[in-house]
């Protein structure tokens, strides 16, 4: 094989490698985008449900009532 050759089949190699990271980066960022996506939604909902156990607790519901049999 020619250094010719040889160097063209590195650029070749090279240039695909570049492109597979590139593209591995933006599926890194697409994943992260809905990671964050994910924990906001966690957030937000974590706080309805405290929000709904206060509401549930301060109006007597059946988390705070003692059961007629003691």
């Amino acid at each position: 094989m020619t250094d010719s050759a040889r160097l063209e089949s590195l650029e070749f190699k090279c240039a695909h490698l570049e492109r597979a990271v590139q593209e591995l980066s933006d599926v890194v960022y697409r994943q992260q985008q809905q990671l964050d996506r994910a924990l906001l939604l966690n957030q937000e909902l974590a706080g309805q449900l405290k929000s709904l156990e206060t509401a549930a607790e301060s109006a007597g519901g059946p988390r705070t009532e003692i059961p007629p049999h003691y």
